[in-house]
């Protein structure tokens, strides 16, 4: 059995995995910096000190081959992958070794935009589809990694 690593700062399933991962019986841990407050039944909450990439760092410490981890950042998921660990995004995507590099690479890109002061489109609003397609890829790995 592994741990489920929930990179919880803006992210809006940390229920929804919550509920998955006690249904598999894994442990689930939260991590966020002392900006936001996460407490939640079925979940250990680690609080760490506001800085950049602190719950990052914090979180790739705790990693072992085979845990599952919810993040947005791409940075953050290529250091977990480096660990062999599964990170899979809020919206459903899975990183692997095959997308991680052109995410990085359009982050990268995106910031060198923005710092020359343009501007690009935001993420469109958040649906109950996303939360579903969430939770069927999350399902997915959990069964993989569980042997169902």
């Amino acid at each position: 059995m592994g741990k489920v690593l929930i990179d919880a700062d803006g992210c809006p399933v940390v229920d929804n995995t919550i509920k998955i991962a006690g249904e598999y019986k894994w442990k689930c841990i939260i991590l966020c910096d002392t900006s936001h407050f996460f407490e939640r039944e079925g979940a250990e909450t680690i609080t760490v000190s506001k800085g950049p990439d602190s719950v990052d760092f914090v979180l790739v410490n705790m990693l072992e081959a085979g845990d599952v981890v919810i993040t947005q950042d791409y940075g953050l998921a290529a250091m977990c992958l480096a660990r062999r660990a599964i990170p899979i995004s809020q919206d459903g995507m899975v990183y692997d070794h095959n997308n991680i590099e052109g995410l990085l690479m359009a982050r990268h890109t995106a910031k060198k935009i923005r710092n020359a002061g343009g501007r690009l489109k935001g993420n469109k609003k958040r649906s109950a589809d996303m939360n579903y397609v969430f939770e069927e890829k999350f399902r997915k790995i959990m069964n993989e990694r569980s042997g169902k």
